[in-house]
């Protein structure tokens, strides 16, 4: 399945494919290239001829839009025995993965060539930490730059909503081709090394090909926590740590790690992984503590294995490195607490008292591991000191690099994991506090009356207990914030608090909450402000304001605010909740930070995290930052450990410069400026939104001109497409298969559907460029619905919308989409959408007629589907394998989800 011959006699093509780097375009040639010879392979005749066929129809179609080619293309589909259509969907779906690795791995070699370039100290790139950390000094002076550092935090808070659509076996062999990959640019590799890499990525793609693409079952929550640590172990445990090297490396250039470090452990991670039971049945309180049971022994084994890496490490003689006094107590003090623990380790490391205690600490973090409570640390905090205890006797005694190198990074990871690896957040729905403590009154009168309840009551109030032991065995850091859905009122919150005295008999024995509102609709955005006003009178909240320094989290969701209002609407909103609830906090005295509730689609607050932190109101950011990773977006970032380190980079340059003086003021001035026109694209926008989503007849011709009610049927997480409460409208479908179906349609309509509208009732283009050159909030709306709109595909997205009977709406929709693509090109002066990001729009461009191929095998699966009764069983069968395959394949073409 080659890729170079895909753009021949195509002058657009020709030119999108030479703008793409030379070592990228050889990268997909190759891998394109083997699993062409692997479809040879496979035996099946004629397959790896159908699909070149159905290839070069799909591009001729996108390079010839008035031609014949997509009708040939689509006729040639619909030629195909369910076998063959089988086949050649899952053709395109490994094309897309290994397509994705390469982009992925040009990614990787920039990265490595910039940083070749660029010394330690030098502010490059514009979004490096080293170029926000300089400009804020200029600021706010030096001492004040480096105050606010120590108050730095990011905080990636983990999910497994459905919408990584790859299996875990996929996943693990795609990984395996991108090492494979990378290996070829080792420039020391010879013809042999070659031609063994050659072979073994052969073997590997060969492999994934073999692999079944859907899920048999769908994962258990553990299975998800099992994929998360995975994570850990290839990316997290050492990319945070470098995180911070780098950070020291810009602060100190050649003194890092020969003396005490001024970058501080910023990150703590978070996870809704087996904590998240809102709408998700299968989340229990005996899941949860087994989740964090697996999270912390996973971190305590890497933390033993760190600890006496170190400690093997430090062979420093205690006549040329003399012990301080402080080590010499540690030591007779763990003598009195072991002698079987500190008799190996003098054993093995005779006059080298700093191994010798780096060997016993290692001795205890396995004692705390398999819960020996006379050897263990009780709390993170024990490890942490007893660490700068041979720290500071090592510098004392001269060895500043033994202190400050490997030994200050096992001290960074300690203070970033805890014994915990990440805090387990709990969320469930505001109306299943209600419905507990409703049967709670009354068990018999309440289920005489014929009233379900989403969640047995019972298991409602073994949550609570659940938290209360994870905290007395793993600390209060391990689960202590509980996260109401749909916080509507004051006394959402109050329900949590009556519920976890209940639970455990009292008040004295309720653990440690923090209680957070979770604000998602249009309209609880709206009242946020009086909410917390209501909300601050609590007395549990009060006493816990008390105790942490009034310090609070106020979540806010950007999936269903867009469901309610459309993506410009919702976002207009999300930026008013937001000034509003920081001048609230600031007023209270409140040291606040906002959790961005984002996903990866556009229409769920997805796009460039650097962006979105650099748009925010005034001292909504102050110096934190915490948002929810989902599903294929924790891949995306955190996959490849050194895309992670820029990724994280970028967070926090964008977090600091947000809070600096000039940010604040351009982006408060920038609001009152546009304030009108923000305003009218609030009105008009949510009157088009509504326009068609509140039409007669709207829901049933969703679901008919979309694969909405078949993404149930995809096997891609534990957690229902639907929340249990009630399934009766559209407003019952959670927003990501919502996002999905729109986007498997080739519409995308969530990312930008009333942008258009409101845009030409203003008729403005210099007003609108201008705000698009002045206004960071108005430029990242446009250029993340750009790139929504870019794939899209109006001809693919015609045939979708013919399979509904609805014109009339269907004529709404293909209205918006040429009305908003218009504006689009106004605003950003550009003839065509991405043409100033010339190696991402040719990316997009050349990967377009790909997931067109794979688009008409959905839509001739959808056909099937829709026709009923009139199609036997095993055909109606065939079609919904097919649609399965092709829904993965059309997500990874697109590179979202939702």
């Amino acid at each position: 399945m080659t890729h170079e011959a895909a753009v021949t006699g195509s002058h657009t093509r020709s030119a999108a494919m030479h703008e793409i780097p030379e070592e990228m375009r050889h990268d997909v040639g190759l891998l394109g290239e083997l699993l062409g010879q692997v479809l040879n392979e496979y035996g099946s005749e004629g397959l790896l001829q159908d699909v070149e066929k159905l290839r070069e129809l799909t591009i001729s179609a996108l390079d010839d839009p008035d031609g014949d080619a997509l009708a040939a293309a689509e006729e040639l589909v619909d030629s195909f025995s369910a076998y063959r259509a089988r086949e050649v969907a899952r053709a395109f779906t490994c094309y897309f993965l290994l397509a994705n690795l390469a982009e992925e791995q040009h990614r990787v070699r920039t990265l490595r060539s910039r940083d070749g370039e660029v010394p330690l100290t030098e502010q490059k790139p514009s979004d490096s930490v080293a170029s926000a950390l300089a400009h804020l000094s200029e600021e706010v002076g030096q001492r004040e730059a480096e105050r606010r550092l120590k108050e730095l935090r990011f905080q990636p808070v983990l999910t497994a909503h459905p919408t990584e659509a790859r299996r875990n076996a996929i996943t693990a062999s795609v990984r395996r081709i991108g090492e494979l990959l990378d290996e070829r640019d080792d420039p020391r590799m010879g013809t042999g090394a070659r031609a063994k890499n050659r072979r073994e990525m052969l073997e590997e793609i060969d492999n994934m090909w073999r692999t079944a693409q859907l899920r048999v079952s769908s994962p258990s929550p553990l299975d998800e926590v099992r994929t998360a640590l995975g994570h850990f172990d290839n990316s997290f445990s050492k990319t945070f740590t470098q995180a911070y090297r780098r950070m020291d490396d810009w602060l100190q250039g050649e003194d890092s790690g020969a003396g005490a470090p001024k970058a501080p452990a910023f990150i703590r991670l978070g996870s809704w992984i087996a904590g998240d039971r809102d709408g998700n049945p299968n989340v229990t309180a005996s899941i949860t503590r087994q989740a964090v049971a697996q999270a912390a022994d996973r971190v305590l084994s890497e933390l033993e294995s760190r600890s006496r890496n170190v400690g093997l490490s430090l062979t420093l003689d205690e006549r040329y490195t003399p012990p301080n006094e402080k080590l010499t107590t540690l030591w007779n003090r763990y003598k009195q607490l072991s002698e079987e623990l500190t008799t190996t380790a003098a054993e093995h490391s005779p006059g080298e008292p700093h191994r010798q205690v780096m060997l016993a600490i290692a001795g205890r973090v396995e004692a705390t591991r398999q819960r020996d409570a006379d050897l263990a640390y009780s709390v993170p905090q024990e490890l942490i000191d007893d660490l700068k205890v041979v720290q500071t006797s090592l510098s004392e005694g001269g060895a500043q690099r033994a202190a400050y190198g490997d030994l200050q990074e096992l001290i960074w990871q300690v203070e970033t994991f805890g014994f915990h690896l990440a805090e387990l957040e709990v969320r469930q729905h505001s109306a299943v506090h209600s419905q507990t403590l409703e049967w709670l009154e009354d068990p018999q009168g309440y289920e005489a009356s014929g009233k379900k309840m989403a969640v047995p009551g019972e298991e409602v109030l073994e949550t609570f207990r659940a938290i209360a032991s994870v905290q007395q065995r793993y600390g209060m850091d391990a689960a202590r914030r509980y996260i109401v859905s749909f916080t509507q009122s004051a006394q959402n919150l109050a329900d949590v608090y009556t519920l976890a005295e209940k639970a455990l008999g009292g008040p004295e024995n309720v653990p440690v909450l923090d209680v957070i509102p979770l604000f998602e609709t249009y309209d609880d955005l709206q009242n946020a402000p009086r909410i917390l006003d209501e909300i601050l009178q609590n007395p549990h909240l009060q006493a816990r304001l008390e105790q942490t320094g009034r310090r609070m989290e106020v979540m806010l969701g950007y999936s269903d605010s867009s469901k309610d209002v459309g993506p410009v609407a919702a976002t207009l909103a999300l930026y008013e909740a937001q000034e509003k609830i920081a001048a609230w906090a600031i007023e209270n005295d409140i040291t606040l930070t906002q959790f961005h509730g984002r996903g990866g689609a556009l229409g769920r607050g997805g796009g460039p995290a650097n962006r979105a932190i650099m748009a925010q109101p005034p001292h909504s950011v102050d110096l934190r930052f915490k948002v929810t990773e989902q599903g294929e977006v924790i891949s995306a970032r955190y996959g490849n450990p050194e895309i992670a380190l820029r990724h994280i980079e970028q967070v926090v340059a964008a977090t600091l410069m947000a809070s600096a003086p000039s940010t604040e003021k351009r982006n408060a001035e920038a609001a009152r400026r546009f304030a009108d026109l923000a305003q009218t694209m609030d009105e008009v926008s949510r009157e088009r939104f509504h326009g068609l989503v509140g039409a007669d007849g709207f829901a049933p011709w969703f679901a008919q001109v979309t694969p909405q009610d078949e993404v149930g049927l995809l096997v891609i997480g534990s957690r229902p497409a639907k929340r249990g409460l009630s399934v009766e409208s559209l407003e019952d479908l959670r927003a990501i298969p919502w996002n999905f179906a729109w986007g498997q349609a080739r519409i995308n309509l969530t990312g930008w559907y009333g942008l258009g509208t409101a845009l030409e009732s203003i008729d403005d283009v210099e007003l609108l460029r201008s705000a698009y050159a002045e206004w960071p909030l108005f430029r990242a709306l446009i250029d993340n619905i750009e790139m929504s709109l870019a794939k899209t595909d109006r001809r693919i997205a015609e045939r979708y919308l013919a399979l509904g009977d609805r014109e009339d709406l269907s004529a709404l929709v293909l209205e918006e989409l040429d009305v908003t693509t218009k504006w689009v090109l106004l605003i950003t002066d550009q003839q065509r959408l991405l043409e100033e990001h010339r190696v991402l729009g040719r990316a997009v461009q050349l990967r377009n007629p790909y997931v067109d191929a794979l688009s008409l095998i959905q839509l001739r699966a959808l056909r099937t589907l829709r026709s009923g009764d009139t199609a036997e069983e095993k055909t109606l069968d065939d079609a919904r394998n097919l649609l399965l395959i092709s829904l993965k394949g059309v997500a990874a073409g697109l590179q979202n989800t939702g």
